[in-house]
């Protein structure tokens, strides 16, 4: 049984310190809207989110248009780098993406980041075997798991991906068997 899973990393949102109720920029909210348009077409039938705002505003069309809640799914946070800021976020990614053990203090690593959204992919898949999920989620944790299935997706794939961007997985059972970007805001002319 095949079943698609759309995941959509956020639209620009508007910084705030505040990282869960950050929300989306006015262009954020404009990209959002082209997204859920171009989900209508998908046959969407269930609508995940992170717990981020700008994740839930980025997705929370498509569960409109299929008139549904948006399910909140905390395997899909963003990965946490570090207790404290780094000071070169940079040099602070090649680090945590060269080496999959690593993590700062109070921060999660590649594996470890990479177990819980793929823990929570596993579980949609299982539940939800056979249909169409739309997944809002963050750039790096949403590599993370396309790398988990494809290791050509890794830190210089991350480092290109638009904000927002739509990837398609699509799983027989609980094999990957194509990954495809339908979306991009590359797209837009």
């Amino acid at each position: 049984m095949k079943t698609n899973i759309f995941l959509v990393r956020h639209a620009q949102s508007t910084y705030t310190p505040d990282e869960l109720n950050r929300p989306l920029s006015e262009k954020g909210l404009r990209d959002a809207e082209v997204i859920n348009e171009v989900l209508l077409a998908e046959n969407i039938n269930y609508v995940f989110s992170s717990p981020y705002k700008r994740a839930i505003q980025t997705v929370e069309g498509a569960a409109k248009n299929i008139k549904t809640e948006v399910i909140i799914e905390e395997g899909f946070k963003e990965r946490r780098i570090a207790e404290e800021s780094v000071d070169d976020f940079d040099n602070a990614m090649i680090k945590l993406w060269t080496n999959y053990d690593f993590s700062f203090n109070g921060g999660e690593s590649n594996f470890q980041a990479q177990k819980r959204g793929v823990k929570s992919i596993n579980k949609i898949l299982d539940e939800y075997k056979g249909n169409n999920i739309v997944i809002g989620t963050h750039g790096n944790i949403m590599v993370l798991i396309m790398n988990y299935f494809d290791s050509k997706y890794d830190y210089e794939f991350w480092k290109n991906l638009a904000m927002p961007d739509v990837y398609k997985l699509s799983f027989q059972d609980n094999k990957v068997i194509k990954i495809e970007r339908i979306w991009s805001d590359r797209n837009k002319k």
